[in-house]
């Protein structure tokens, strides 16, 4: 027998084969490109669209709040149609929309036109995920993990690329920027292009519905008398009582995101004494945590159950987040750098436990045949948490001190709550009904 290649080493330790190892292709390019416009959106709207503070206030709120149907909307389709079209058309969408931005500065079109990117964009990462589920099959939660590895280092270089370029800092370098997220999605969708369409069980349920047999001579007539067959109801998360409390719990545990993005650069440079060249540094220690242990982290979202008793650890890094960010706030430069580095780490470790066990249970909980609509309604959390994230951290730094310690135990009581809804039955599997919908 042969030595192992390195393509087949590397097919043995990433799942989905070939077309896992394209998907993840795939999240990287399309990360570089959300990295260079996530650092200079802002910028683009203000020097080259020339539009007011409030003005881009507006267009992000109202292009959030549509962006938010992206995800039922993409998993409702995908039960429906094949994912790799579905995909590639959402991808060229997203292109498309871009590019557009460049052809006007009025407010209401541009309105028009990241609405309809922000729909592309939440859509496209409920349908990658999807992809991604179908593909790897049992190893989803590692597929997850090297995914994520695979986001940060494309948003990492998407955002170094974006840095460089703009020292330049002249209108022609925001839009040349932009059209590299355009071209990013181009090349998405091309890569897209080459993947195989993964196993559905929606369409196995579909097509192996035997067809009714032709009769043959001598049979006896079915009489009209005859009840009819029993038709099934499709399940649907929309009647999924405990589907729908979990996501919202997602919701809440999803705020480590505005943390990182909003709390600790407004906390750091309004309630410390700490440098403000500490922000970005606290940035970069999130990013390089998470490429670094992300695919570690795995294990413990490897079952089910797994994922579950993983929430107690999960309440712990809040707990400690929040009380190290309290402490931030009193004492010397030195002392207060210190407890902002712990509580980068807490929430960077809250991060990579919530994004395994978020992942692992969110598939489990949904019937295969509805996996779609499930993953897409789960999808909501985060669109949500964009949404309400901001004002919730707002409110705990304007809270001071207590305002984190209280962020920190209501994270931690949400995992204890969260918990108890995917309790188990006593014999090791998690209390999941077959049919999760009401029959009548």
């Amino acid at each position: 027998m042969g030595k192992p290649t390195w393509r087949t080493a590397l097919s043995d330790r990433i799942p989905g084969g070939r077309d896992g190892r394209r998907m993840l292709t795939v999240t990287f390019v399309d990360r570089i490109g959300s990295g260079l416009w996530g650092a200079t959106a802002t910028l683009y709207f203000t020097y080259a669209a020339r539009l007011s503070t409030a003005e881009i206030g507006v267009l992000l709120a109202v292009s959030g709040s549509v962006g938010i149907a992206g995800p039922p909307l993409g998993g409702l389709l995908a039960d429906r149609v094949p994912l790799r079209p579905l995909l590639i058309i959402v991808q060229l969408v997203r292109a498309v929309a871009s590019l557009a931005l460049l052809t006007t500065t009025d407010l209401g079109l541009l309105l028009a036109i990241t609405s309809v990117g922000s729909l592309g964009d939440r859509a496209a990462s409920v349908l990658t995920k999807l992809y991604a589920t179908r593909v790897a099959g049992p190893d989803r939660v590692r597929y997850q993990a090297i995914s994520r590895t695979a986001m940060n280092v494309g948003w990492a270089v998407g955002g170094l690329a974006a840095a460089a370029a703009l020292t330049g800092g002249t209108v022609t370098v925001y839009r040349w920027l932009l059209i590299g997220d355009a071209l990013s999605f181009l090349a998405s969708a091309l890569f897209t292009l080459g993947c195989a369409e993964p196993p559905s069980a929606t369409r196995i349920a579909v097509t192996s519905t035997p067809a009714p047999s032709e009769p043959t001579p001598g049979d006896t007539a079915p009489s009209d008398s005859a009840p009819a067959p029993e038709k099934t109801t499709a399940p649907t998360p929309w009647r999924d009582r405990r589907y729908l409390t979990y996501t919202a719990s997602e919701a809440v545990l999803f705020l480590d995101d505005s943390v990182f993005k909003i709390g600790l650069p407004l906390w750091v440079v309004t309630a410390t004494s700490a440098p403000h060249q500490l922000v970005p540094l606290l940035l970069v220690l999130n990013n390089v945590l998470v490429v670094l242990f992300q695919v570690p982290f795995a294990r413990f979202g490897a079952t089910p159950n797994t994922a579950r008793t993983s929430l107690w650890p999960l309440a712990s890094a809040f707990l400690l987040g929040g009380a190290a960010l309290a402490a931030s706030a009193v004492g010397a430069p030195w002392f207060a750098a210190v407890t902002l580095v712990l509580a980068a780490t807490a929430f960077t470790v809250a991060e990579m436990l919530h994004a395994t066990i978020s992942w692992e249970l969110s598939v489990v909980l949904a019937p295969p045949t509805a996996q779609g609509a499930y993953l897409g309604v789960h999808g909501l959390a985060q669109a949500v948490q964009r949404s309400v994230g901001p004002l919730a951290l707002t409110a705990a730094i304007a809270a001071g001190p207590l305002g984190w310690l209280g962020l920190g135990a209501g994270l931690a009581a949400m995992c204890g709550a969260q918990r108890h809804l995917v309790r188990d039955r006593g014999d090791g599997a998690l209390s999941v009904a077959p049919v999760t919908v009401s029959e009548h």
